[in-house]
């Protein structure tokens, strides 16, 4: 499901709402997500799972054009852990 599929469901779900303020709920809850963090903070959505920032070290890779060894520095890349209700409604249903 993209992004404007979500909306587009949730403006149907909620038909008191118009599709602009829908826009602006779904955009503000991801921006809080990222802002949380690029600022280092946990977000957990009980019930659906953690989203959380792990650090991947330093290495050194390989250029798949030229097989040249390149030095990859460490970086940090989001994580996400599902709920314990997501997965057993994934599980049995």
């Amino acid at each position: 499901m993209t992004k404007s599929e979500l909306i587009a469901r949730l403006a149907e779900a909620n038909p008191h709402l118009f599709q602009r303020d829908v826009e602006r709920i779904v955009s503000t809850i991801f921006d809080e997500i990222t802002q949380a963090l690029a600022d280092g903070d946990r977000v957990e959505l009980r019930g659906f799972g953690a989203f959380s920032i792990k650090t991947r070290g330093s290495r050194v890779g390989r250029n798949p054009r030229t097989g040249a060894s390149v030095d990859v520095g460490e970086k940090a890349v989001p994580y996400f852990k599902t709920g314990k209700k997501l997965r057993e409604r994934l599980n049995h249903s």
